[in-house]
């Protein structure tokens, strides 16, 4: 797969279906304003809704960029004693990657049972000598969806999960990939912003078998007994919850999380989202939060961005999304990966989720949620300090836009439902 070129990867997965590709409809979801983040009934209805559940007991650490990221998972990984489970959609050679793949290697000879998914498109620029040192170093290795000719009706269906699980009591997720971009504090414009939350407690069996999910599609090998799935006693005080959404399982849960979450609101909604390409159903929500007095703002990347196409198709919905009262504003100093979420000062998400078409529809996902007033807390002081370095996109400005703008936004909108 050499001949992808850097970044390839990322362009490759949002071009256009191929004629032998099965389209998916959008999935529409409409629901009306009938309780609170605060109330019970959002508990359950998040619950029933998603199928996974609310889970007492857990310690909850959010970390920002990769200066917290990467040391907390590679500390992780170093204190594996029986088990380690990494899936991932971009895993590109360089510096840090190199720091885990000889973690990786140290763990396996030490009698550690390493498995890892990586998905196909994602890493395609991931070199064989790297996969080969970890194959030959006892690391059981699977591609998600590898390209053949005779599986190009899952070519579109990508692994965009981030997890990493250790012990089956430790676990991370969040934007994050494992790549020098993600390296730094966000303080150059190569040293990308994102968000990841390290959990631990006994919400981390529902991360696990999020994993074996995809684990058993890859190598059809199921992962049972207490090394995978101990007995977790409480490690701290958050109410915690892990949902995974799949086209393969009928509904798209990530987008029922999003509008359950923006329906309920009653007070702010913050997101903070790489790829905020909202469809109809999300945009008529956010519309009535902002007639219900809710403060909505989406923090979305500005000109360091890796995906030109996106950011596009993004600001084609801009006009309509000002006029209806909603702040956007573009993050200046890197490229923001960020994919998060607070709402009502309890109500957080932290996961691998865009705001768009491609994660509603398409790809693998997993977010974690925290009913929490401490750690939406911190969220919020996070989300006002990225704003402090963002640029408002103001209504009077951008009704004035250049009809050259105007244009590659509509030819941007024609790949929406691959973005």
């Amino acid at each position: 797969m050499a001949w992808f070129r850097r970044n390839a990867a990322e362009r490759y997965a949002h071009r256009p279906s191929l004629p032998l590709v099965r389209r998916r409809l959008p999935m529409r979801y409409h629901m009306k304003h009938q309780f609170g983040v605060h109330d019970l009934a959002f508990l359950q209805t998040m619950h029933a809704l998603t199928g996974a559940a609310m889970s007492p007991g857990n310690r909850v650490e959010v970390l920002k960029n990769g200066v917290q990221i990467f040391p907390a998972m590679l500390a992780a990984i170093r204190n594996a004693r029986k088990t380690i489970n990494l899936e991932f959609y971009i895993y590109w050679d360089g510096e840090i990657a190199r720091s885990f793949a000889e973690a990786l290697v140290e763990r396996a000879r030490a009698g550690v049972a390493v498995k890892v998914i990586l998905d196909a498109v994602g890493s395609a620029t991931m070199s064989g000598r790297l996969i080969d040192f970890l194959r030959r170093n006892g690391i059981d290795l699977e591609w998600y969806h590898p390209l053949r000719w005779y599986t190009l009706s899952r070519l579109n269906h990508r692994t965009h999960r981030k997890l990493l699980v250790v012990d089956g009591t430790v676990g991370f997720s969040g934007g994050v990939g494992i790549a020098d971009e993600w390296l730094g504090d966000a303080d150059a414009h190569n040293h990308w912003r994102d968000t990841v939350v390290r959990v631990e407690g006994p919400v981390v069996t529902q991360m696990q078998f999020a994993f074996m999910d995809n684990w058993v599609k890859s190598r059809g090998e199921l992962l049972t007994g207490l090394d995978y799935f101990p007995a977790v006693e409480p490690r701290g005080t958050q109410l915690t919850q892990v949902i995974k959404s799949s086209p393969s399982e009928g509904s798209s849960t990530v987008k029922l999380l999003y509008i359950v979450s923006i329906v309920s609101a009653k007070k702010s909604i913050w997101i903070s989202n790489a790829y905020f390409v909202p469809d109809r159903d999300t945009i008529r929500a956010l519309e009535g939060a902002v007639r219900r007095g809710v403060d909505v703002r989406v923090l979305v990347p500005g000109d360091h961005n890796d995906m030109t196409v996106v950011r596009e198709a993004s600001r084609l919905h801009y006009e309509l999304l000002l006029r209806r009262g909603i702040r956007i504003f573009e993050y200046q100093p890197t490229m923001m990966h960020a994919k998060t979420m607070v709402v009502d000062g309890i109500w957080t998400t932290i996961g691998s989720s865009n705001f768009d078409d491609r994660s509603f529809r398409l790809n693998d996902e997993v977010n974690v949620n925290i009913y929490d007033e401490g750690v939406a807390s911190q969220m919020e002081k996070m989300f006002e300090e990225d704003l402090h370095r963002s640029r408002e996109i103001t209504g009077a400005k951008w009704f004035r836009r250049g009809l050259f703008e105007r244009v590659k936004e509509k030819v941007a909108g024609v790949f929406k439902a691959q973005l």
